[in-house]
């Protein structure tokens, strides 16, 4: 006698897609929301479908591999980082909302002539492109910031704290594609649906648990690390408690962070003997990823001061970075207050 079958769920009826939630957020501002955030968010998104249809299609339209150029930090271009630049680039401009432009993968700010568009946005177009060839998951990480009253768009409108932007986000390509967003309101999670062509919202209201059970530390370069990382690691790797936490690196800022903001625990690139200001670019990684993790409820330091706080000198400014569950990023920073040394980082002065 078969065991009974158990019936299965219909499908879900009321989906929220990215588009709706972004313009439930529009209306719940009233008469004074202009509609212009919106435009460029649903932009946004747009160019998070192609670039996922790209790179799952790399390895057999001829996108893996070199284009022959390095970019402003001295790194090789991935082919698939110029086609994704060249994708936001040209989708934002044709929003007709953005005046100023900063790409990882571009030496100065793009200021859009005659646009009268009133936001800035910053983005790095493929973070982890040097894993594509091998399948890792890779990423677009994004922060938008309000163009100064008065101001028609320059490069003083990005050079302004994190704490300024008005939204940031990141959408992943891996096995799923995710767009986490977040326009100061909480973090929210959608999830492509390619037979809809749009993301569904499948992880409302991103909460990092208080404390995690895992560390995300780029440990080849630990012989370079400053005293107070070293403790740190050896405090969480041999516990009085014995219990150990996971360590998990990939290489990918935006799967490591990921994976830290749905699991809890420490992600961290700090500075160290070989690179003095850490190796994350603050505008297009580090004040978006510390936005999204302070308004999940987890905490984002330079180790010393709060990394929304950093006022940058540079477009292409680096910074050092811990983030995470709160409690855990809290004994980071315990250990840099016991730290007496004139190797602790501030930021270079503008």
């Amino acid at each position: 006698m078969s065991a009974p079958q158990a019936e299965l769920e219909p499908p879900a009826t009321d989906l929220i897609t990215l588009t709706r939630h972004i313009l439930s957020r529009q209306q719940a501002l009233g008469e004074g929301a202009t509609g212009d955030l919106t435009l460029l968010l649903v932009g946004i998104q747009v160019t998070s479908k192609y670039i996922a249809s790209n790179v799952r299609k790399a390895r057999l339209i001829n996108l893996v591999g070199l284009a022959g150029a390095e970019n402003v930090q001295g790194e090789d271009q991935k082919k698939l980082d110029v086609l994704s630049n060249d994708i936001m680039v040209n989708a934002l401009r044709a929003s007709g909302k953005v005046a100023v432009m900063v790409s990882e993968e571009i030496d100065e700010a793009i200021l859009v002539k005659g646009s009268k568009g009133t936001y800035c946005v910053v983005f790095d177009p493929l973070d982890g492109s040097s894993n594509i060839d091998a399948g890792v998951n890779v990423g677009t990480i994004f922060g938008v910031y309000k163009v100064r009253e008065g101001s028609s768009g320059s490069v003083d409108d990005v050079l302004r704290p994190g704490s300024e932007m008005v939204a940031a986000g990141y959408t992943m390509y891996g096995s799923s594609c995710n767009l986490i967003l977040t326009t100061g309101q909480g973090v929210d999670g959608f999830t492509l649906d390619e037979s809809l062509g749009e993301f569904i919202l499948t992880h409302p209201d991103i909460q990092i648990p208080a404390r995690g059970k895992i560390y995300s530390f780029n440990e080849g370069n630990a012989s370079h690390f400053y005293p107070p990382v070293t403790d740190y690691l050896h405090s969480i790797k041999f516990p009085a408690n014995n219990k150990p936490y996971s360590a998990r690196y990939i290489g990918s800022m935006v799967a490591d962070v990921h994976r830290t903001l749905l699991y809890g625990g420490i992600f961290g690139y700090p500075d160290d003997k070989k690179s003095k200001d850490g190796k994350l670019r603050m505008l297009y990684e580090a004040f978006p990823m510390a936005f999204i993790t302070e308004q999940a409820g987890g905490v984002a330091t330079t180790g010393t001061q709060r990394i929304l706080d950093i006022v940058p000198s540079s477009i292409h400014g680096r910074c050092p970075v811990f983030l995470g569950s709160k409690d855990d990023v809290e004994d980071v920073k315990k250990f840099y207050a016991d730290w007496d040394s004139d190797k602790k980082w501030t930021a270079p002065e503008a």
